[in-house]
Formats: structure tokens, C-alpha cells, sequence
């Protein structure tokens, strides 16, 4: 039944969208596709800790949800030798290592819970980074973040790390 409802509906789209002229197409387009045609330089760059193993099993999460898009977001393991900042606006190792970062489509770094709100959107979890960003809720979560990011590497057994890679100690 739903191949045949297709197969009618599939030559009367393509017919009506080959009838639009240049200027009925381009002012369309946008509003059918719109995430076809942004006009970004690059993807979504998650940059998180691969020895930290709360950081890991979020970034797992979230590569399983946009399994479907892997090209929609890069997630980057700064804790990785070959780590350069420069590639990542300037973000390097040990600034990375304070706290959470995101690079927009725009090469706009986002810190903190504006990067968590930057990445859930990029995966399709939109609604998340809004709740996080609303007003009444944002300083609870600065706050909470802000403990976490701080004790993240000692609640990951790497309290002696002040400085270079940062590996668990045995």
C-alpha cells in the first residue's frame, strides 16, 4: 500500500519542483531542506577527554545517536599524542583539559554548558541544550558544571595531573 501511495506522489513532486523557476526554487529550497543548505565551513568539532571515563561513555552516547549522520559532528580525543590545538581555533591541550569545548559550523568555540547546548543540538537532542540554557536553569547548571569540571580529574583517578597529558595513575 505505501509503495503504491510512493510511487504516485514520487513523479508529481519531482514534476512540481522541475516546474519552479530559479527564483521560486532558491526561495524554497531553504524552508524544505534547510539544514542541506547551510553555508558552514566545516562540522560540529566535540573536543573531550579519552582518558576521562565519565567524558567517554557521553561521547559514546552521543556518537550512537547520530550513528544515522556520523558526518554531522567530529568528535575530537584530545588526550590522543598527535592532539593539535591549532587545528581546533587555537584550543590547545591544557585549555582544553579546564573544561568542556565545541566548535560551531561557524568556528565559534563554545565553553562549558553553551558547549554542551552547541553538541546536544548537533546530535538532535536540541531540547536538551534549551532546558540547560533557559534562564531559570542555566546558573544551576553553570554551578554543577563548574564542581564537575573542577574534581573531574581526581574523581578519574588523575589528581597529580597539573600539567602535559594527563594519564591515570595505577
Amino acid at each position: 500500500m505505501f509503495a503504491n501511495i510512493r510511487a504516485s506522489l514520487t513523479p508529481r513532486l519531482s514534476g512540481f519542483f522541475l516546474s519552479l523557476n530559479a527564483n521560486g526554487a532558491s526561495r524554497l529550497a531553504p524552508v524544505l531542506c534547510r539544514h542541506q543548505h547551510q553555508t558552514s565551513k566545516s562540522n560540529v568539532r566535540v573536543l573531550y577527554d579519552g582518558l576521562c571515563p565519565i567524558c567517554v561513555t557521553e561521547i559514546r552516547a552521543l556518537q550512537f545517536l547520530q550513528r544515522k549522520k556520523p558526518e554531522k559532528v567530529d568528535f575530537v580525543d584530545i588526550s590522543l599524542p598527535d592532539y593539535d590545538g591549532s587545528k581546533y581555533m587555537g584550543v590547545d591541550y591544557d585549555v582544553a583539559m579546564e573544561e568542556m569545548h565545541v566548535i560551531d559550523e561557524k568556528d565559534q568555540v563554545h565553553r562549558g554548558v553553551p558547549a554542551f547546548a552547541v553538541m546536544y543540538s548537533a546530535v538532535g537532542l536540541g531540547f536538551l541544550g534549551r532546558l540547560m540554557t533557559w534562564p531559570p536553569v542555566r546558573p544551576v547548571m553553570d554551578r554543577a558544571y563548574a564542581v564537575f569540571a573542577r574534581n573531574r580529574l581526581k574523581w578519574t583517578g588523575r589528581q597529580d595531573c597539573t600539567s602535559g597529558r594527563c594519564e591515570k595513575r595505577p
